[in-house]
């Protein structure tokens, strides 16, 4: 599904307040906020606020892995094709929703007033609109000071990432996953890493175009192009793909991979909000502190 036009972060903070349910915004009063889209999810945790209804979590758990899901919040099934019975018991009195969710809307507001942020459109940067969003989220709950925290948390803990990653300042990096053994995706400079690794003070080494944040599937020779790249692979590996790459002569004779210059990382939502660019800055920043003294630490693809 392809991102739709979103709104400007001025844009973001401009708009009418939505109407929320009597109390909703009372202090001391809990929240009855869902969600449908992932980044927000990763927001509305990290800014301490526990929805009581949300999409796919045991996926969620899998890719983004954090913030952790009380168990509180419920499941209300897929994020395309939510169960809007189970959303309608849980009361919600506002849900959060993005341009990918669109389309359903129009039913989503039969149950409580839809606030629709936008962190991913095509071309356009993500960092700053996902500060945006959280900017948002705290106006429209009234948990601005929450919002403010969250977004000078993870600004300090990339801060902190790039003095501890000093000695790799400019190193050419390349973020990818592994579709199968023979194809990959790349994320580029207008996706969530780019701009992590940019902040990190590291060097994106994919400079070509890429279409909604991480191009298409790329056939793995092209990784030959990079020979000075750390490699970077984002966990899930398809197992197929772990197997043949172990005995593939080709992926075995790339410098990065010969020389062990590369690390496999924990899963991180490729679409994610602010907590997940924070994930992916301290793991990456980990795997890199961890190659001077193992090298290629991480870097089994099993």
């Amino acid at each position: 599904m392809r991102p739709g036009p979103g709104l400007s972060r001025r844009a973001l903070l401009a708009a009418p307040l939505v109407l929320l349910a009597p109390g909703a915004r009372a202090e001391g009063t809990a929240l009855r906020v869902a969600t449908i889209d992932w980044a927000l999810l990763e927001t509305l945790l990290g800014m301490g606020i526990t929805p009581v209804a949300a999409a796919e979590l045991v996926l969620f758990r899998e890719v983004a892995v954090e913030p952790p899901v009380p168990p509180s919040v419920v499941d209300i099934g897929l994020r395309g094709a939510p169960n809007f019975e189970a959303l309608r018991l849980t009361r919600p009195s506002l849900i959060f929703s993005s341009n990918y969710y669109a389309e359903m809307e129009p039913t989503l507001r039969l149950i409580a007033p839809v606030e629709t942020l936008s962190i991913y459109r095509t071309g356009d940067p993500p960092f700053g609109r996902a500060e945006a969003a959280a900017e948002r989220i705290g106006v429209v709950t009234g948990r601005e000071e929450a919002a403010r925290a969250l977004i000078a948390r993870v600004s300090a803990q990339i801060a902190a990432e790039r003095q501890n990653l000093a000695s790799h300042a400019g190193r050419p990096m390349l973020v990818l996953n592994l579709g199968d053994s023979r194809h990959f995706r790349v994320f580029g400079a207008d996706s969530l890493f780019g701009e992590v690794l940019t902040r990190l003070g590291l060097a994106n080494a994919w400079g070509e175009r890429t279409s909604y944040a991480a191009s298409a599937p790329i056939g793995l020779e092209a990784l030959a192009r990079f020979p000075d790249a750390f490699l970077v692979i984002l966990r899930p590996v398809p197992p197929d793909a772990a197997r043949v790459l172990s005995t593939s002569a080709l992926w075995n004779a790339l410098p990065n991979v010969r020389d062990r210059r590369f690390a496999v990382l924990d899963s991180v939502d490729p679409f994610g909000g602010l907590p997940a660019a924070a994930r992916f800055a301290r793991l990456l920043g980990a795997a890199l502190r961890a190659e001077g003294e193992a090298a290629g630490r991480g870097g089994d693809l099993g």
